[in-house]
């Protein structure tokens, strides 16, 4: 059964799947997709060809959009479009701290999110796009994790597609999460510099706040506990297009003067339990490190044992001298699992899935070497969440994949460029420029 209604000048249908949990079984047990079928109300009854979203995450449902905004108002010119939910995420069978003690207790659980990355999502493509095109290929734009998927799209089933669209999610073919974060934690510092840079009166707000909660327990109105280390992941802002501005505007009223003396704010505690908790996308926290896992060696939390090689992240040292605080990035540590009540009763589980070593590769470097697929990709110069070293290697590695390496927009460039990202990457696909 499906459900078409209108909003501003698009038709929307919702759609649901049966796919398999775990595809090498496909007899076996079954989970549910949805996904939103999206087409431009005066082209509802045409046959045009079709473009799979894949959103970013891992973790995230697709966009819940209002019309047709960013990208999608473009696309929508060509295409009809398909919102994916991805597997366990949004309004597709859901897995998370409710759902997954169904499965048994953490090595059950465990076992069962090793079907939750992209190898996984892309054979999900294949099962629905029969369904869905009547067989034909389609387009695939896929933004960060979702351009993950896109690659591993083009090493698993490069027959399904049409054309292969990525917006700052070109993945390194064979490093180890270590790698990823070795190269990440410079970025971010470069990131919180310019952002300091821009608001100067935020390193001592920082501070502030940095020093008040290595000296005050903070337990946010939903139980979150505020530690400072959560404090510095609100850095994540900083790799998107406004996201100096936002932060800055979290930092510059946290205080209100109360008997006790100076306390965090209720305003500002909201906002930050809005940005810090996991609890509408606990995939992302769960199976973050996986996705960059692709052989025997354990992830072991890998974030948290880098940020050991780059002492000038430690707060209370910054605070001991005359250094500014600073913000982390796109990283999950296991103390999350502790200050998230979303994350608590997954602890155990999470620690299993970090002590995995039987982990199967994600890419296949001679298929993507002999691609064939028309193939086109934004890179965003610096990219704080994508190290921009390594999708240039894969970029050179993947025949005839054609790039855009720009500084006009940050990691979420397909939502703030919109249409002029989706068409430039169309033209460079359609060899048009």
């Amino acid at each position: 059964m499906t459900d078409t209604y209108r909003q501003p000048g698009v038709v929307l249908t919702d759609r649901r799947f049966t796919v398999p949990l775990d595809h090498d079984n496909p007899s076996g047990e079954t989970i549910e997709l949805y996904a939103r079928e999206v087409v431009a109300w005066d082209k509802a009854d045409r046959d045009l060809p079709w473009l799979l979203y894949l959103q970013g995450g891992p973790g995230f449902g697709a966009n819940r959009f209002v019309g047709k905004p960013a990208w999608l108002g473009r696309a929508l010119e060509d295409y009809r479009v398909l919102l994916l939910d991805q597997r366990g995420t949004g309004a597709s069978t859901p897995a998370n701290r409710q759902t997954l003690p169904l499965r048994g207790g953490p090595a059950e659980q465990a076992d069962h999110l090793t079907r939750f990355r992209s190898d996984s999502i892309v054979r999900d493509c294949e099962v629905i796009r029969p369904q869905v095109t009547g067989g034909a290929r389609w387009t695939v734009l896929g933004q960060s994790f979702g351009g993950f998927c896109t690659v591993a799209y083009l090493s698993m089933a490069p027959e399904g597609l049409d054309t292969a669209l990525i917006t700052g999610g070109l993945p390194s073919l064979d490093a180890h999460a270590d790698d990823v974060y070795r190269a990440a934690y410079p970025r971010v510092e470069r990131k919180v510099a310019a952002h300091y840079a821009r608001y100067p009166r935020d390193v001592e707000r920082a501070r502030r706040i940095a020093d008040h909660l290595l000296t005050h327990d903070v337990v946010l109105p939903n139980g979150y506990r505020f530690t400072v280390e959560a404090f510095q992941s609100l850095g994540l802002m900083l790799g998107s297009g406004d996201g100096s501005h936002r932060l800055h505007y979290l930092l510059e009223d946290a205080f209100v003067p109360t008997p006790s003396g100076p306390r965090l704010s209720d305003a500002f505690q909201e906002q930050a339990q809005a940005l810090l908790s996991f609890a509408g996308h606990p995939l992302y926290a769960l199976v973050h490190e996986a996705i960059y896992a692709q052989d025997a060696r354990p992830t072991a939390w890998s974030a948290e044992r880098v940020r050991s090689e780059f002492p000038q992240f430690d707060a209370a040292k910054a605070l001991a001298g005359e250094e500014p605080v600073l913000f982390t990035g796109e990283t999950v540590h296991p103390w999350m699992f502790d200050c998230d009540p979303a994350l608590r009763p997954l602890r155990e589980t999470a620690e299993l899935l970090a002590a995995r070593t039987d982990w199967t590769p994600l890419y296949d470097p001679a298929r993507l070497a002999a691609n064939e697929v028309p193939a086109a990709a934004a890179v965003y110069h610096d990219d704080m969440y994508v190290d921009t070293a390594h999708s240039l290697a894969t970029a050179r590695a993947v025949r005839g994949l054609r790039t855009w390496v720009t500084d006009e927009f940050e990691h979420d460039g397909v939502r703030t460029g919109g249409p002029r990202v989706l068409d430039r990457l169309l033209a460079l696909a359609r060899d048009e420029v």
